[in-house]
């Protein structure tokens, strides 16, 4: 073989970390505002790193518990006399998977308390001198998690193969294996990441609202309010390093789902036969590059340019370039005449338009996102509308925004699973997704602008600058809004087509050729994974709940027993608020995520695998709608508040901040708050995770319940 492409991979990840540092050092060298700006910020940066801490501890001891448990299972193989064990290298995969996770959020955290104060000061000069600025930190963010996901798989491929090369005809098929434990280690990270930086926002979040906002009757991001800095430190915890390790695991997964698939076409004097096994590492390569180039065309001439523009015009162009790359990357890797897929015949051209129909599916999720989320549009108008006539018809307009949302993005995946797997089965729908993901840097680097541009707008009005500073700040903000739901999507369409490859390769390893659901018990699998994802939403909910009434009775008693505060004489005691939200989530994040670990092994053990596989088809369903309608629902509601911001009209009359209608906006927010950014973008995670640890275990059920 061409030995020489296996390495092109993970030296395409290190290309990504090497542009991630030179961004990472010019957020560093931006200035960052006077002494009080610099003061606020460190809280931002300290609590943030504080909960990471805590976090990391919990994370740690399940990393090893779950390694030592991997370490007693996995394959025994015969070679020569001799045995040949993998269990132990799973093991290692695992903790790999969970260190470069953890990183990978730590990444966009760190740069993104650094961008937030310095987004603050540009925003003092121009509204393109913030964008940059906040871009830039999001960028350092986007390229870190995809170039660590490209060099981790390619470079532990590479070791692997060379592990096992006294394997033989089984060498790979044991790689592949033995990678599953590297995306069980990045998903299961992403999920105690990702549920428990939510909860921690969210806490915050609502206790800053409600007893700020509505009570007191100041702005959130107020000096005087004791949640402010656990609010914007939730920020960082929550939407910035919960999504990078989101996403992470995400990249990993898809990526992986590919590879698994591959190993069953073949192919003759290709690369070794390695050729569909590299195309998804390959594809994922390129659209890193890509990223980097399409970064470049995010920019704006002046304050009166359109954010929304700019941002979807380094989209565009990084897709665009990806795919017309990859088809490059086809014709090179994949040869001449049939690809053979079990008894499914299909060619290169095939492969390429699946990676085509996962693109455009992406797309048209990004755009439906949009369009249900963004102010000014129709859907987050008629939130507005409601809330002239009090709060319950506000979360009436919200909900059915949130359930409507769900009709284009599902139509959209069907028409992509059916379409894909039309031009090259299975494994098409496992590139499909490849593809949709490949542009990951870019999607995250939009993604995560939006909590640094919304760190700013605290910054600002905490140090109480100008209002053209918080109005271009605001600005940023409302686009991120709109980005950070389209994100979601994303994320979750993606899910969706990976839980559908995993799916596929479930079910070939563990011995069966079709789930039943004219069984009994099967047909009752089905249904209990339909449940799942609500009982998992409602944990998350009721977490945030519960911390939110400790973070209210705090604010409150703050106000009333600190003499001064509301006169700007006394400061209030942040770090309290700061420790609630800790420990909230420290303590309320380790049941969801039990749920998502421990029931595929609890029913695959005692059912077998077909009525686990009715279990994740319920799973996957029921959590891809739950996943939408929450992520839409949450960013149409945070619009709606913020128009109210901005001045809307109702039946002729404008209204404002502190109007009654904009009281009623909030509590819709408040509400939305948990949805959009703890239990919605977790159901990506739920879905493929267990996908990954029914995988994992499928050797090991096969034949109980037949």
């Amino acid at each position: 073989m061409n030995s020489y492409v296996i390495y092109l991979v993970p030296a395409l990840g290190i290309l990504g970390l090497i542009v991630m540092a030179v961004k990472s050092a010019w957020v560093s060298k931006q200035e960052a505002g006077d002494a009080n700006m610099q003061e606020l910020a460190g809280y931002i940066a300290n609590g943030a790193m504080a909960f990471l801490k805590a976090e990391w501890k919990v994370m740690a001891i399940f990393a090893v518990i779950t390694a030592t448990l991997l370490a007693y299972s996995g394959t025994i193989h015969e070679v020569g006399g001799r045995e040949i064990h993998s269990h132990w290298i799973i093991s290692i995969a695992f903790i790999i998977g969970a260190v470069f996770s953890a990183t990978a959020g730590y990444i966009g955290m760190k740069v993104a308390t650094k961008a937030n104060v310095r987004t603050t000061q540009a925003a003092r000069t121009s509204l393109k001198q913030a964008l940059k600025v906040s871009f830039t930190g999001g960028a350092v963010m986007g390229l870190g998690v995809a170039g660590l996901a490209v060099f981790g798989l390619g470079g532990l491929f590479i070791v692997f193969l060379a592990m096992f090369a006294d394997l033989g005809a089984n060498q790979i098929k044991t790689a592949i294996e033995v990678l599953t434990g590297f995306s069980l280690g990045a998903e299961s990270i992403a999920l105690f990441s990702r549920v428990g930086g939510g909860i921690y926002t969210k806490a915050a979040d609502v206790g800053a609202d409600l007893v700020g906002k509505v009570e007191a009757g100041i702005p959130e991001d107020d000096v005087r309010n004791p949640a402010t800095i656990a609010d914007n430190v939730g920020d960082n915890v929550g939407d910035v390093a919960g999504m990078g390790a989101d996403l992470f695991g995400s990249y990993v997964a898809t990526i992986l789902a590919t590879m698994v698939l591959g190993q069953e076409i073949v192919v003759r004097d290709a690369f070794g036969g390695l050729s569909p096994i590299l195309l998804p590492m390959v594809i994922s390569g390129i659209g890193l590059v890509f990223s980097i180039v399409g970064m470049q065309f995010v920019r704006i001439s002046d304050d009166s340019a359109n954010v929304q523009t700019a941002l979807n015009i380094g989209n565009w162009a990084s897709m665009i370039l990806t795919v017309i790359a990859s088809y490059f990357a086809v014709i090179w890797l994949l040869p001449e005449g049939q690809l053979m897929l079990r008894s499914t015949g299909f060619d290169r051209n095939g492969v390429f338009f699946s990676i085509v129909v996962g693109t455009i599916v992406g797309a048209i999720m990004s755009v439906a996102t949009e369009y249900y989320t963004a102010m000014g549009k129709k859907p987050v108008n008629s939130i507005v509308q409601q809330s002239s006539t009090g709060h319950a018809t506000n979360i009436i307009g919200g909900l059915s925004v949130g359930m409507k949302s769900t009709v284009i993005p599902i139509i959209t995946l069907a028409a992509g699973i059916v379409l894909s797997y039309y031009f090259a089965g299975l494994y098409g729908v496992a590139i499909a997704a490849a593809g949709m993901m490949a542009t990951t840097a870019m999607q995250l680097a939009i993604d995560a602008f939006g909590p640094i541009a919304d760190n700013a707008g605290g910054i600002a009005e905490m140090s109480q600058l100008p209002p053209e500073v918080r109005e271009r700040t605001d600005n940023l903000d409302a686009v991120g809004n709109t980005t950070a739901a389209t994100g979601k999507g994303f994320a979750i369409a993606s899910a969706a087509l990976t839980a559908l490859a995993l799916f596929a390769a479930f079910v070939g390893i563990a011995g069966i050729d079709r789930i039943d659901i004219y069984k009994a018990n099967v047909l009752g699998g089905l249904f209990i994974g339909g449940m799942i994802p609500f009982i998992f939403s409602a944990l998350c909910i009721q977490a945030v709940g519960k911390a939110a009434m400790d973070m209210v009775q705090e604010v409150r008693r703050q106000f009333r027993e600190i003499p001064g505060i509301m006169e700007y004489k006394a400061k209030p005691e942040y770090e309290k608020c700061v420790e609630i939200s800790t420990q909230a989530s420290i303590r309320e994040m380790m049941l969801p995520g039990a749920i998502a670990l421990i029931t595929p092994v609890a029913v695959g053990f005692t059912f077998g695998p077909e009525v686990l596989g009715g279990l994740l088809a319920g799973v996957t369903v029921s959590g891809v709608l739950m996943g939408i309608f929450q992520n839409n629902a949450g960013g149409a509601w945070d619009n709606a508040k913020k128009s109210f911001e901005k001045g809307v009209e109702i039946n002729g009359e404008m209204h404002y901040k502190g109007s009654e209608p904009h009281k009623a906006s909030v509590t819709g927010d408040t509400v939305g708050d948990p949805f959009k950014d703890t239990s919605g973008p977790s159901m990506n995670i739920l879905i493929k995770l267990m996908s990954i640890v029914s995988l994992i275990i499928a050797p090991y059920i096969y034949g109980i319940g037949q």
